[in-house]
């Protein structure tokens, strides 16, 4: 008799735990039906409720990148077509400047050997009684002359000219009037030219009119 009453109020006390835990279940599901009708957190990122851009406002930025990358190539193209034009011009003139350093390189040492010439000229306008000693002074003469003609020297004519100050230098002025005016009535001493430049001025006689 002992054991039923026993077993009556564990029976009686689990059903009432169970009813308070049903009770307190309920209570839970309504407090998040009415607090937060849908507490799965949203998949959709903030930033996708800002509207999308418009496709003209894309044509627009395209345009804008395709007109700046346009200016920046017009710009290199122009520099690299300048630097290759200055190029081109500095490689002429180094051309330009071997060509003639290689052309003229004899001509100071040319002109080195006139004085030399002078010398020749003058032994050979003296009288001398030993005829193969004249001979031999003229023959060495016109070899080296000849020499010196092969590498581009060039005697300045004065027979006949009249006076010019880009090719002769007057150091003698004669009044006369059997001669034409500024007519060069005599060569004092030779100039020359040296592949078609000036190497050293004629010393010639000049005539003038009183």
């Amino acid at each position: 008799m002992r054991s039923k009453t026993l077993n009556s109020k564990v029976w009686d006390r689990f059903r009432t735990i169970a009813a308070r835990v049903r009770q307190f279940g309920n209570l839970e599901i309504e407090n998040v039906s009415t607090e937060n009708p849908d507490p799965k957190p949203s998949a959709v990122s903030p930033d996708e409720n800002v509207p999308a851009e418009t496709p003209e406002g894309q044509l627009a930025a395209v345009t804008a990148e395709r007109d700046k990358l346009a200016a920046e190539k017009a710009e290199v193209e122009d520099r690299l077509r300048r630097a290759w034009a200055e190029f081109e011009n500095t490689r002429k003139r180094a051309e330009r400047d071997r060509s003639e350093f290689v052309q003229y390189a004899a001509m100071d040492v040319v002109r080195g050997l006139l004085p030399i010439l002078d010398d020749f000229e003058r032994a050979m306008k003296t009288e001398s009684a030993d005829k193969e000693y004249a001979k031999g002074v003229e023959l060495i003469y016109n070899r080296l002359f000849d020499a010196l003609k092969r590498q581009g020297l060039e005697p300045i004519e004065t027979a006949g000219q009249k006076f010019d100050p880009n090719h002769h230098e007057a150091v003698q002025r004669e009044q006369t009037e059997d001669a034409e005016d500024q007519a060069i009535l005599g060569e004092l001493q030779r100039g020359y030219n040296f592949k078609g430049r000036l190497l050293r001025p004629a010393w010639v006689k000049v005539a003038v009119h009183p």
